[in-house]
Formats: structure tokens, C-alpha cells, sequence
């Protein structure tokens, strides 16, 4: 149990000073310019495939769940 915590413990460390040193691109603008964008289609489709699946999923699980 005690090498699994340390093993969990050294991974999660390494992950995150790692993502602090990476440059994250800033898509903010992009995303504002497609979610802003008049194409007729209803804002929880504009993100694309996984929003779609992830509507469905939510409401599947609001109506049946």
C-alpha cells in the first residue's frame, strides 16, 4: 500500500510541474468567434460530436436517470 502512495504521489507531481513549464495556447478568442457565430445551429451543438453526445447523455440521464 505504502510503494502504491509513493508511486501515486510521484506521478502526480511530475503531471503537475510539467503542465505548469508547457505554454498553453490562449483559444479563448477562437472559441468566442464560433460559439458567436450566427449558423442558425442551437449553442449545445456549435462545440460539435462531443457536445452533441454529451447533450444526449445529460438528458438521457435527466429523463430516464
Amino acid at each position: 500500500f505504502y510503494l502504491l502512495f509513493q508511486a501515486l504521489r510521484q506521478v502526480s507531481q511530475r503531471t503537475i510541474s510539467t503542465a505548469s513549464r508547457r505554454q498553453l495556447e490562449n483559444r479563448v478568442p477562437e472559441k468566442q468567434k464560433l460559439f458567436q457565430e450566427d449558423n442558425g445551429l442551437p449553442v449545445h451543438l456549435k462545440g460539435g460530436l462531443m457536445d452533441a453526445l454529451l447533450y444526449r447523455v445529460t438528458m438521457g440521464l435527466a429523463v430516464f436517470g
